[in-house]
């Protein structure tokens, strides 16, 4: 088991969205990059919808994403877990990101998408109360990870183009 920290938040000025990932999986550690394996559809599919370039260096495709209202974090700040996948992570050793004290000094988030299963069943053990804040939309998305090979990338790419529309 290793012990593995979340990034820092990514986000630009007054963002309207927030999109949490559990925590970083080992291609993403070691690269320093949110959603770094070269097979997670999640760079494909918000480049797409941001008409931004899925093939710029990391720091083009953050800066874009961020200048589009859009902040990347995770919600767990820490846990234990061999491997990158979810169901790995030990749940005793899971900290989560203060997620509700960023949101409380961020007025300008209107709307949260949790990027998969493990991201939605945690965000809502811990901030269960932001479920239920009418300011705040909040939205299951299907994981982008290459590990959850259950929905074709068309089907992905639909469901979170209507979720970062708010169409949801």
């Amino acid at each position: 088991m290793s012990e593995i920290e979340s990034f820092n938040i990514a986000a630009g000025e007054a963002p309207s969205v927030l999109i949490l990932g559990s925590i970083p999986g080992v291609a993403s550690l070691q690269a320093v990059q949110y959603y770094a394996h070269p097979r997670n559809a999640f760079w494909p599919i918000v480049c797409d919808f941001y008409q931004l370039d899925a093939e710029a260096p990391y720091e083009q495709r953050l800066a874009g994403l961020n200048s589009k209202g859009v902040a990347l974090w995770d919600v767990l700040h820490r846990a234990r877990r061999k491997g990158s996948l979810d169901s790995a992570i030990e749940k005793a050793s899971m900290e989560p990101n203060a997620i509700d004290r960023w949101l409380a000094q961020t007025p300008s988030i209107s709307r949260i998408l949790l990027n998969g299963g493990t991201a939605a069943k945690e965000f809502g053990r811990y901030f269960k109360p932001l479920l239920s804040e009418p300011s705040l939309q909040v939205i299951a998305c299907p994981s982008t990870s290459p590990a959850y090979a259950a929905m074709r990338f068309e089907e992905k790419k639909r469901l979170w183009h209507e979720a970062l529309k708010g169409d949801v």
